[in-house]
Parts: structure tokens; sequence; C-alpha cells
């Protein structure tokens, strides 16, 4: 699975709503197999533009609260969060160049 970083409901709002540079979560579950395609793409954004972004993990089985609040019901779920809020979603696995346009306002 991912290397990236993991965040629970616990520190869902330290890691990721108080993070100082925009944050993507890859919302996804063990039994998602599109989930398991886009990990390794995530891991390759993340050591390219780590500098600007932070990549994290949140595994909505184990991390009902946050998934609701979100409104997360299609996996994966790409989520982009600045300033505290979410700015931006990408739902399904969707290949590098175009996750990386979507993603372009926070690493150009």
């Amino acid at each position: 699975m991912s290397t990236s970083p993991t965040v629970t409901d616990a520190s869902f709002d330290s890691d990721v709503l108080k993070s100082s540079k925009p944050v993507v979560v890859d919302f996804w579950a063990p039994w998602c197999a599109p989930c398991r395609q886009i990990a390794p793409i995530l891991d390759e954004i993340a050591a390219s533009h780590g500098d600007k972004i932070t990549i994290v993990t949140m595994n909505t089985d184990e991390n009902p609260k946050v998934s609701a609040t979100y409104g997360v019901s299609s996996l994966p779920t790409i989520a982009v969060f600045s300033g505290g809020e979410m700015v931006k979603t990408i739902i399904g696995a969707k290949p590098k160049p175009m996750i990386l346009r979507e993603l372009a306002e926070w690493i150009s």
C-alpha cells in the first residue's frame, strides 16, 4: 500500500486542518482495488512535490467520522485541504497526468 503518512479521525484536525501547507488526503479502504492503483501515483507525487503539499492517507473503514463529515461516499476520493477547508475533490482512480493537472494550483 501507500508509503504516505496515515491520518485518523483523532489526528485529522491537527494533521490536516491545521497544517501550514495544503494537504492532499487519499480516502481509501483495503477492499478498494482502484485505491491500490492510485497509491503509488500519489507516492510519486509526494516524492516530487512534498515541499509544496503534504499527502496523507485515511482508511475510511477505520475512520468513518471524517469520511462522513466531508461526504466521502465513493472510493478512492482524493481531497485537497487548504487553510482548514476542503477546496477540491477528485473522485475515482485517475492517471498520474490527470491528477497532476488537478493539483497544479498547489504544486506549480
